[in-house]
């Protein structure tokens, strides 16, 4: 099998999943739970589910303006306002039993716009330092690559795989909140953090057996240890990817609403995992390592 034969191909599959959602993060962005934003969320239950235009009257009877009514399961509503205080929670609770036979609140949610802006500073940081983390782990723990071979691109194309697979996922959410009305939250970045955390595993993996190969095949090209390397480790890989992915599935498919999105992102994010580690890291590795190599 030769996969660095074929690696243009594999690009431009990446790029093909990418820009679409790069264009959609770019025009529309993300759709921002309260977790990023503040606010209050209202939940509300009913006997019989009553049209939209209902349900925010009852909101502005209370002088509280909607931000979003989203439809749920079970003959429920998920209204968005700006941050509310315990006084008129109350006041639309009983506003709701008053105009609907069988309205009983699910839940009621307030998060300051001060947490909001905490929350999003606190993700974007997490996942820098994950990211700054891993290059130096890698960097330091392939300082052992023979000459003339560079542990810092070693390092750097783990990297670029990552930031494929973070792209991907966000890229998708950005387009699923613009189509569905899918909304990030705190859950959505430990889902990004998981998905770094596997692709680097996978792609160590790979790199390792690498430098193994790179030292017992002296005399072959680097393109030829390379692809020898991934065929070598690419059951491993697949079958270690394909469990995940089952799990994830069933969980998507009968998991509670709560954790949809996160399984979802989750799930997203370990398919384009195993896809970067085995056809983007290594093929990326290798054009730079031969740049290098002619530049010399």
């Amino acid at each position: 099998m030769d996969i660095i034969g074929k690696k243009n191909i594999f690009f431009i599959i990446s790029l093909v999943v990418l820009v679409p959602g790069l264009i959609s993060l770019a025009l529309y962005g993300l759709k921002l739970s309260i977790d990023f934003t503040g606010g209050s969320v209202f939940e509300f239950e009913f006997s019989e589910r009553p049209d939209k235009q209902s349900v925010e009257a009852v909101f502005k009877e209370a002088l509280v303006e909607p931000e979003t009514i989203q439809e749920t399961s079970d003959n429920r509503y998920l209204i968005k306002t700006k941050p509310q205080e315990n006084a008129k929670n109350e006041e639309i609770k009983g506003l709701m039993a008053e105009k609907f036979n069988g309205a009983v609140e699910v839940s009621f949610e307030t998060v300051g716009p001060t947490i909001g802006k905490e929350q999003t500073t606190s993700a974007l940081l997490s996942v820098l330092a994950a990211s700054v983390g891993i290059l130096l782990y890698i960097a330091y723990s392939f300082k052992g690559v023979p000459k003339p071979y560079s542990s810092f691109r070693f390092g750097m194309s783990a990297i670029i795989a990552v930031l494929h697979d973070v792209f991907v996922v966000i890229g998708i959410f950005s387009i699923l909140g613009e189509v569905f009305n899918a909304e990030i939250n705190s859950l959505f970045i430990t889902a990004l953090l998981t998905v770094i955390g596997f692709s680097v595993h996978d792609t160590i993996v790979v790199f390792d057996r690498i430098r193994e190969n790179l030292t017992k095949f002296k005399g072959k090209s680097f393109d030829d240890v390379v692809n020898f390397s991934l065929v070598e480790t690419l059951n491993r890989s697949l079958r270690t990817s394909l469990t995940v992915i089952i799990t994830l599935t069933a969980m998507f498919l009968i998991g509670g609403e709560s954790i949809k999105y996160f399984v979802l992102a989750l799930l997203i994010g370990i398919v384009s995992g195993t896809f970067s580690s085995i056809f983007n890291a290594s093929p990326i590795l290798v054009v730079w390592e031969n740049h290098a190599r002619k530049k010399k």
